[in-house]
């Protein structure tokens, strides 16, 4: 049963990712106690329900983020989060950088940067990645457990 119920909150989440998703309204869809359901998540995936969902959102962004030149509000918004402050607050405990950070490795020329962050180039290329690859991760850890089903 709780595989069931953790199954259709994932897919749930997936559906509603770029939507305000609280904990409260997840119980209410399926009927179940806010903390039975932040329970059984948390001891399967060994992360919150809000974790979950705020590396998705993060996940979801970095292409935008890296591939156009929209602002950060307005790639915050785009993927259900509130403010540009949370999302940068977010992404950077998430990935390790801020987003405007991560825009300027990935798109400008490395060697200006270099010259800027001097030896901490290297330092930020290597947490940036560091940072991926949690959320990468993430996308593994979920298709084991569906594939598990």
């Amino acid at each position: 049963m709780n595989e069931d119920l953790l199954s259709k909150i994932l897919d749930y989440i997936d559906k509603n990712i770029n939507e305000q998703i609280s904990i409260d309204k997840i119980a209410n869809t399926f009927y179940f106690n806010r903390f039975y359901i932040m329970r059984i998540f948390k001891k399967q995936f060994d992360m919150s329900i809000i974790e979950y969902i705020n590396k998705k959102r993060i996940l979801n962004s970095l292409e935008p983020l890296i591939k156009t030149d929209e602002k950060i509000l307005k790639i915050a918004l785009n993927n259900g989060f509130n403010s540009a402050e949370y999302y940068s607050e977010q992404f950077s405990k998430i990935i390790g950088l801020n987003p405007q950070t991560v825009r300027k490795l990935l798109k400008n020329d490395s060697s200006s940067l270099k010259k800027e962050y001097g030896t901490k180039y290297s330092e930020s290329i290597i947490k940036l990645y560091e940072g991926i690859n949690s959320l990468e991760e993430l996308s593994t850890l979920e298709r084991r457990f569906k594939w598990k089903k």
